[in-house]
């Protein structure tokens, strides 16, 4: 893989699943992309993305608390998220959210309001969100509808309905695609893909998850975004080239504080 300017926009690289080559791999990833944004879902994964964005010019940090990530959370959260958030190579608050897909994670009300406090605070510093919606995609849209607002954000992995996507385009948010859309049975994101305004399309990976075609099965990692940028290019009909200039310009202009 040679470089070609391309960005993912969600990745976990301070996971365990990097542990035995995460430097051999880092070293790659500097030559072949031009950037990741790096997401915290707590406070030990923030710190750590907030570790690896220090050390490396490519790599970029979200700080904040995902939804399956709320229990225990310490009292004082928002000072150490508010803390991290002044720093320049910490782009965003994520990956933050709601999850009721898993039944042991925090009730919905607990979860509806630390996501809130966490877009209050992205809005303090005037920071984009990084959103995780899994199985909430109605009391979601309803808080971006009644609630929410004076907030820039990305829908990662983007899983909801076409009348969703409209609603929120309509609102100006992002919507992340990653390696689900290069599944034979995503019809549905793909018909999202296609609908969504081009300059609101970020490409992602979620590494080690979500895998794209061919690779699918195995773990996942940013130089993988290639295959889902290919996809998309296909889907779209456009150069793949003028893909990746466009999703990565869309990336710098969320994440304004991107150099």
């Amino acid at each position: 893989m040679s470089r070609i300017g391309l960005w993912d926009s969600h990745a976990h690289l301070d996971d365990e699943a990097f542990d035995k080559d995460r430097e051999e791999l880092l070293a790659q990833l500097e030559q072949d992309l031009d950037g990741v944004i790096n997401a915290g879902c707590d406070a030990a994964s923030s710190a750590k993305a907030v570790e690896l964005a220090q050390r490396y010019d490519f790599i970029y940090a979200a700080v904040g608390y995902h939804p399956e990530n709320l229990a225990g959370i310490p009292a004082d959260y928002l000072e150490q998220l508010a803390k991290w958030a002044q720093l320049p190579k910490v782009v965003a608050i994520g990956e933050i959210g709601l999850d009721y897909y898993w039944k042991e994670n925090e009730p919905r009300e607990v979860q509806k309001r630390i996501f809130l406090e966490q877009i209050d605070l992205a809005k303090q510093f005037n920071l984009p969100i990084i959103i995780h919606d899994r199985d909430a995609h109605g009391d979601m849209l309803e808080l971006f509808q009644k609630e929410v607002s004076g907030v820039q954000a990305v829908f990662h992995c983007f899983s909801g309905s076409l009348e969703m996507a409209k609603e929120l385009a309509k609102r100006g948010y992002y919507f992340g695609f990653g390696g689900t859309s290069t599944y034979k049975n995503a019809q549905k994101v793909r018909e999202v893909l296609q609908y969504v305004p081009k300059e609101l399309i970020l490409l992602e990976t979620d590494c080690p998850y979500l895998t794209p075609v061919p690779f699918r099965g195995k773990r996942n990692n940013p130089a993988y975004v290639e295959y889902t940028a290919r996809n998309a290019a296909e889907v779209l009909q456009m150069d793949f080239a003028e893909l990746a200039a466009l999703t990565a310009a869309n990336t710098k202009r969320l994440f304004w504080k991107i150099k």
